[in-house]
């Protein structure tokens, strides 16, 4: 038997870091947890964030209105 964490998004599922290796037909289960998926490079750009707000929230300097910016969707 084996094991693989990842996640689902849009139908596909992602292993988190590995290859998955299944030779032929094999029988499954899915596992499906109330909880969303986090690895540790969002856990990192998420610190990062709030870093850099509560960073803002504690200047004692007026801080510059920023442009806003359209960020386009990667499709997988």
């Amino acid at each position: 038997m084996q094991a693989y964490e990842g996640y689902f998004e849009n139908g596909h599922f992602f292993p988190a870091g590995q290859t998955m290796r299944v030779k032929g037909r094999r029988r499954a289960f899915i596992t499906i947890l109330d909880e969303p998926a986090r690895n540790d490079e969002t856990t990192r750009r998420l610190a990062a964030l709030d870093k850099f707000f509560s960073e803002i929230e504690a200047c004692d300097e007026d801080v510059p209105e920023f442009e806003r910016v359209k960020f386009r969707e990667d499709k997988i």
